[in-house]
């Protein structure tokens, strides 16, 4: 026979702990706070350790209940999961993308056919914005982010591998440079493209490039890196973009590699999903196939 608690009491103490409040999990729960105390007491009895720490207005996970919710929040997960996949019985797994905007529409969307092609089984839903996604609230599968990303409790964050950030323009602009851009310091008398996000910018590029002194006072603007690409592809001036956002480009010869360098290193991107779906075989593929493509898209692959 097996030693299982009461559910009620499981889903009590899982609310509880993921939503960090006995009220907060009431309101999930459609019960009230007294009732997951009661149930979450019961549950103690029953193992004969304290989950939480308690006190007037607050609660927090003891070790071992940390270690516990751990595992029940992946058992529910995986229940969660069994339960849609039944309920989904002869159609196809939905795989839900959030992702920032530019990787979405300069590296993902290229690629997601192939995706597609490999997994049959599998619809993509891809949604792109600045904000974060809320992972906790099940509508989102993974989340693709880029800088840093805070410690959230349950979820697992993984760092896609560095990029190259260099200088790239239109070919015709490289050709008819007055004087020739041979050097960094030939770029003073250039316009100079400014995406307002990146982690590296056009003054950090300067400092790393012995102090050359550049006009970045001058020049258009965009708050998203594909239209700073954009701009460059019509020859308005010079981006400093990510190997990653631009291999389309550099590949169909609209932007080319002004210095010979394989550009700055940094990390940019990461990828973040719920601990407790990170085998769910949906995911498990997506991640696969992402390393896959990562690898194909190396800064050492793409510029040589």
């Amino acid at each position: 026979m097996r030693r299982i608690p009461s559910l009620k009491s499981l889903q009590a103490f899982e609310a509880a702990a993921r939503r960090g409040s006995f009220t907060a999990a009431a309101h999930e729960l459609h019960v009230t706070a007294s009732a997951i105390s009661h149930q979450i007491r019961f549950l103690e009895q029953g193992i004969g350790l304290s989950l939480f720490h308690r006190d007037t207005r607050t609660i927090a996970l003891t070790d071992a209940g940390e270690a516990y919710f751990q595992q029940v929040s992946e058992a529910f997960s995986m229940i969660e999961a069994a339960t849609r996949q039944i309920e989904r019985h002869g159609k196809t797994d939905i795989l839900t993308v959030h992702s920032v905007p530019s990787f979405a529409a300069q590296w993902l969307m290229p690629r997601l056919s192939r995706f597609s092609a490999q997994h049959g089984s599998i619809d993509v839903r891809l949604y792109a914005s600045t904000d974060p996604a809320d992972l906790a609230a099940g509508l989102v599968d993974v989340d693709i982010r880029y800088g840093s990303v805070l410690p959230s409790r349950g979820v697992i964050t993984q760092p896609l591998p560095d990029e190259a950030v260099m200088p790239l323009c239109s070919p015709d602009l490289l050709a008819r440079a007055d004087p020739p851009l041979r050097t960094p310091a030939a770029l003073r008398h250039q316009t100079l493209i400014h995406s307002e996000v990146n982690l590296l910018k056009w003054a950090d590029w300067a400092r790393l490039n012995g102090g050359v002194e550049l006009d970045l006072d001058r020049g258009p603007r965009f708050d998203r890196s594909f239209m700073s690409i954009s701009a460059a592809v019509d020859g308005q001036g010079i981006c400093l973009e990510s190997h990653l956002l631009v291999e389309r480009e550099v590949q169909t010869g609209s932007l080319v590699r002004i210095f010979p360098d394989s550009g700055h290193r940094i990390a940019c991107h990461s990828i973040s999903m719920l601990r407790a779906k990170q085998n769910v075989p949906k995911i498990k593929a997506f991640l696969a196939w992402m390393g896959d493509e990562l690898a194909l898209s190396s800064a050492d692959r793409i510029l040589g």
